[in-house]
């Protein structure tokens, strides 16, 4: 109790932050006075949402629904306001924010949601907005050259009542817009995206998280080299001969018997820096739009899975390496699998390569760094036709998935989320004696892209 009660106030206060910017954005147009008590009327009202979502909240869950749509709303009420000084309509405004929301929806459904709503929200309220004050005319009788003219009345004409539009504020369709979005997409998707697994629990307790997170807000390809500065040990770069896995024989299970992999398979998995990559991406149509925004606004910026968006990118060349931190045994501790366009050295992907036991069966689980946080794929292994090697997200197992956790950064306690709907399946295999790879993505059924990868030894 006594760590709970100050995380709470921390919570509260940030809620009421995050109001008070939200309610003096949408007064705003009403003027300074206005926008002062739009900023104490939302943080007084967020504030008391927020502690009466998280005293309500029970254990092992996220806060509820409708205290997430509430917050949603306010963050982006100020982007509407600072839309409108840019001189952007309502309606665009609204459009854009819902397909913002629908965008971080995943779900391909969503992505289509989204911007429909908002569309349609920023409609109805510059209709609505329209419906103004009627404003009279020189005598408002709706004279023309002196002559009655009939039904020129209420229509404006030669000086008659007219009516005058209010233009939406731009913070009020932004909100508007994800509200309703987020409460029609409740109604409709009932399966949750995102559910919480764990709260506050130490590393051994959720063996398919790696538990690892980026100190700082940018990971990029020096992440293991600060992780060591961070664990201690010994980091070594660019190691020489060496795999993302010790040895295949640590996935051996019911489904999976390592003397069957071909021998190419395992020499690329238990020597992977003695291959150089080449990758194709296949991106599916509809999911290109949503990827180059998160592209652009995180990926990049983050220096984390920021997978190219077309064979020219990867023209350029691929690097390959893997960093490690040794542990004062001698044993290596971290494999970081470190890949970046060669000419830049931009990120690809930067993944920390693991493996564990559990019922008698072997699996690998990947885990992305993330500022405080970190974003685990854990996959099972089986056999391929022809001596291949299968990992697989999807599986009536209760350790594979993917999963989104917090890493407390005084206490290193755990809070972890099942991310559903997101699958992946890598499959590697010998080909006429060329080793080849398909890494197939999915969300909530859909493919959206293949990583085609062909491997070859390095000239020595």
């Amino acid at each position: 109790m006594g760590t709970e009660r100050p995380e709470r106030a921390q919570q509260v206060g940030v809620a009421a932050a995050i109001g008070a910017l939200a309610g003096a954005a949408l007064a705003a147009h009403r003027g300074g006075r206005a926008a002062l008590a739009g900023a104490l009327a939302g943080a007084v009202g967020l504030g008391a949402s927020e502690a009466v979502a998280r005293a309500t909240q029970r254990p092992g869950e996220i806060p509820p629904l409708w205290s997430r749509i509430v917050m949603s709303g306010a963050l982006v009420a100020p982007l509407g306001w600072a839309a409108d000084r840019a001189g952007v309509g309502s309606v665009p405004v609204a459009t854009a924010a819902g397909a913002a929301a629908g965008a971080l929806g995943l779900r391909p459904q969503k992505v289509v949601l989204g911007p429909a709503v908002g569309a349609a929200v920023g409609v109805g309220l510059s209709l609505a907005g329209g419906r103004g004050r009627r404003v009279p005319g020189p005598a408002g009788l709706g004279l023309a050259g002196g002559r009655r003219v009939p039904g020129a009345v209420g229509l404006g004409l030669a000086g008659g009542p007219e009516r005058r539009g209010r233009q939406v504020p731009g913070a009020v369709a932004a909100a508007a817009a994800v509200v309703g979005f987020r409460t029609a997409s409740a109604v409709l998707f009932r399966d949750p995206q995102v559910s919480l697994l764990a709260e506050r629990v130490h590393p051994e307790d959720v063996p398919f998280v790696v538990p690892l997170a980026s100190q700082t807000r940018y990971v990029g390809t020096g992440y293991v080299r600060s992780l060591a500065e961070v664990l201690g040990g010994t980091y070594t770069p660019d190691v020489k001969d060496i795999g993302i896995v010790a040895s295949l024989d640590e996935l051996a299970g019911p489904s999976f018997d390592p003397a069957g992999v071909d021998p190419l398979v395992r020499e690329f998995y238990e020597h992977t820096t003695r291959f150089a990559l080449d990758i194709v991406p296949e991106w599916r149509a509809w999911v290109r739009p949503g990827y180059l925004l998160y592209r652009t606004l995180l990926a990049r910026p983050l220096g984390q899975a920021n997978v190219p968006m077309s064979q020219r990118e990867v023209q350029r060349g691929v690097h390959s390496r893997i960093d490690t931190i040794t542990g004062a045994d001698g044993t290596v501790a971290v494999r970081g699998w470190i890949r970046s366009l060669a000419d830049t050295d931009e990120p690809i992907y930067v993944g920390i390569y693991t493996t564990y036991r559990h019922e008698g069966r072997g699996y690998v689980s990947v885990g992305f760094p993330l500022p405080q946080a970190s974003f685990t794929a854990t996959l099972a292994p089986s056999a391929r036709e022809g001596g291949g090697l299968v990992l697989n997200s999807r599986s009536e197992l209760d350790q594979p998935g993917h999963y989104l956790t917090y890493i407390d950064p005084q206490t290193a306690e755990l809070t972890t989320a099942v991310v559903r709907g997101f699958a992946e399946r890598l499959d590697v295999h010998a080909d006429g004696g060329v080793l080849r790879a398909e890494h197939a993505f999915w969300v909530f059924g859909f493919p959206f892209l293949v990583l085609r990868y062909r491997m070859h030894r390095k000239a020595e």
